[in-house]
């Protein structure tokens, strides 16, 4: 498969090309040039196929010729010693949970097969470096999984606060290969220090720099795995419509989606699941798209109000607009509603939802009160609810209990330095750090 950006007609580049160097010289976002057909390998799945057999088996398929099937062995296993759960509630619902990584977020599986995807192209030789702006859980994710991997430094920046969740073993300061620091400014002064790293060329070319953020075509593609595991442990009791009901904040998710339907999953549509942040909403009802301020929610990570993945979105609609209208329903769910659903989750089935997961449930629960009888939809749980567990106990009236693991990630650190906002003072610390 190659990529192409969602800007121009340049060639299409490889997907090493792509995934080391993230982004096109345009500016766009890297998107796959054409759609594999992967339905002779995942159809054949059944129940019992774990998800390292299945990212082992369609990844090479997908990326022919630049993964083989020993390769691909190889990345799964190094990626994941974690997998999805599909709980089947009833004959209409099931919860896709896909908190079951270290960092208890959906990020840990694409951030997990990028880092072990970005090593094995790096057994040959060369180095790379990655730059990642967040607030909290990306963070804590990159740091998980880029420790010890050999040729790359994985450079995670802060706004100013406390950096939360790093293990201070894995700095480069103390031998390892991450290297948080924290930015004396607002998240967006990360990001676009970010962009300012992206477009200095001399700057990017002489550390190799990419990132972990879904801007890497490399975070966002295995994020369609799971979809197709999803299918797979379900397609044997599936008599009629097949849905996904999606939180969906920067699209991310819904993006990987669609990719798993253009490489032949079978599915009926898809469930854009928002909060109180709809913009993309009106985009898909055929209006035109605005930015706006994002607004203050309980689903806090899905209040983005420019979410980074609409021009891959805008890319795919501008190539199928029947698909984008017939297959992606808006949804958009307040913050009552998002509450009210996680006690009607933990009461009908003892099903503990966080916030954006209950923003998939309530949309979920408005699809199945249309013609809906032989159907099924799956509601994609981001978030462990333990990560929001004085918010989720408060809302159906029980503790919830917070696993070790998490409570670790809680836990702040210093970081290796803080700096202004300036791309001279990054390059300053990386270049005494590395």
């Amino acid at each position: 498969m190659l990529f192409k950006s969602t800007r121009s007609n340049v060639s299409p580049v490889s997907f090493r090309e792509a995934i080391l160097h993230c982004l096109p010289d345009d500016g766009g976002l890297y998107v796959p040039a054409s759609a594999v057909d992967l339905r002779q390998f995942f159809l054949y799945m059944d129940a019992d196929t774990s998800y390292p057999e299945l990212v082992s088996t369609v990844a090479p398929a997908l990326l022919e010729g630049e993964l083989n099937p020993i390769s691909a062995a190889r990345v799964a296993e190094s990626a994941f010693d974690f997998e999805p759960q599909l709980r089947r509630l009833d004959e209409h619902l099931s919860v896709l949970e896909l908190h079951n990584g270290p960092t208890g977020v959906f990020k840990d599986f694409g951030i997990a097969f990028l880092a072990a995807m970005m090593e094995e192209l790096l057994r040959g030789g060369g180095r790379a470096m990655t730059l990642t702006a967040t607030t909290g859980d990306t963070g804590s994710s990159v740091a998980r999984a880029f420790a010890g991997r050999a040729g790359i430094t994985a450079v995670i920046l802060y706004p100013r606060g406390e950096a939360r969740g790093l293990d201070p073993s894995t700095f480069t300061s103390a031998g390892g290969n991450i290297l948080p620091i924290r930015i004396d400014g607002s998240f967006d002064d990360c990001q676009r220090l970010i962009r300012e790293a992206f477009e200095d060329r001399p700057f990017a070319g002489r550390y190799g720099l990419t990132s972990a953020n879904t801007i890497n075509v490399g975070r966002l593609l295995p994020q369609a795995f799971y979809f197709l595991y999803a299918f797979i442990k379900l397609k044997r009791e599936l008599t009629g419509d097949f849905y996904f009901s999606i939180p969906s904040g920067n699209f991310g998710n819904l993006t990987a989606g669609l990719y798993a339907w253009k490489f032949g999953m079978p599915v009926n549509g898809f469930v854009a699941a928002m909060n109180a942040n709809n913009s993309f909403g009106d985009y898909l009802r055929g209006r035109k798209f605005s930015p706006r301020e994002p607004v203050d929610t309980v689903s806090s990570s899905m209040d983005v109000g420019n979410p980074s993945n609409f021009e891959r979105l805008a890319s795919f609609y501008a190539e199928a607009p029947a698909v984008m209208r017939n297959m992606v329903f808006p949804e958009s769910v307040d913050d009552g509603e998002t509450l009210q659903a996680m006690r009607r989750a933990w009461k009908k089935y003892g099903l503990l939802l966080d916030p954006h997961g209950a923003v998939g449930y309530a949309a979920a629960e408005r699809l199945l009160t249309c013609d809906l009888e032989d159907g099924h939809i799956v509601v994609v749980s981001t978030g462990s609810p333990a990560k929001k567990a004085e918010l989720v106990g408060k809302t159906i009236g029980r503790t919830v209990e917070i696993p070790p693991y998490l409570v670790g990630l809680r836990k702040a650190v210093e970081p290796v330095a803080t700096i202004a906002p300036r791309l001279d003072a990054l390059e300053a610390v990386i270049a005494g750090s590395c």
